[in-house]
């Protein structure tokens, strides 16, 4: 295994968490950079322990992680995008006017929320690591390897992040509900992947 190969494997991981990085972009459009830069960190930081506990758990937890990722993949990002719509559509009734323009604000909880559902696939890779390493050998060591790809997802979510935000200026007025429909799609595919 070469280190370009754990580059592309950092990018097909950090698909999700760009996505889901866009949403929060655009449910929260006057955010603030400094709030950017967390949600990236988040997001990278898991997508770099996720394959490390894979590779420290080994293989007396692939089966495990294989079967239940998808199922609470799934369930996390549904129940975070289904709060979002009905938190911002629960803001619109409360005011009597839309507030859709000003965002909902994303908690350090569901952050967490996001950046667990979006990392767990990476569980499973440090797995595929560590019979890589006994198999073909690996480019550097697996904490190294799994440190490539948190730096590749976090380098991928801050833009995304900033986007997302341009998008729900452009859109002003639904970007959080449609934002909370990305979420919950996303979800479904990443059960649909890992039950097909």
């Amino acid at each position: 295994m070469h280190i370009w190969e754990i580059v592309l494997i950092g990018v097909a991981l950090a698909m999700d968490a760009v996505a889901v990085g866009m949403t929060d972009g655009m449910q929260e459009p006057f955010m603030k950079k400094g709030k950017m830069l967390m949600i990236a960190l988040a997001f990278g930081f898991f997508q770099f322990a996720m394959p490390v506990l894979g590779y420290l758990g080994g293989y007396a937890f692939s089966d495990a992680i294989s079967r239940i990722a998808p199922y609470l993949s799934f369930a996390i990002l549904s129940f975070l995008g289904g709060k979002a719509i009905v938190d911002c559509v629960k803001e619109d009734r409360g005011h009597g006017a839309p507030v859709f323009a000003q965002g909902c604000k994303l908690t350090a909880g569901k952050l967490l929320g996001q950046a667990i559902a979006t990392s767990l696939d990476a569980l499973a890779v440090g797995i595929t690591l560590l019979a890589a390493e006994k198999d073909i050998g690996l480019p550097a060591h697996a904490a190294v390897c799994a440190t490539v790809i948190g730096a590749v997802t976090f380098i991928l979510v801050l833009p995304a992040v900033m986007l997302g935000k341009k998008a729900a200026e452009k859109i002003a007025g639904r970007a959080e509900i449609l934002g909370g429909a990305v979420l919950i799609a996303i979800g479904l595919k990443l059960l649909l992947e890992g039950v097909v």
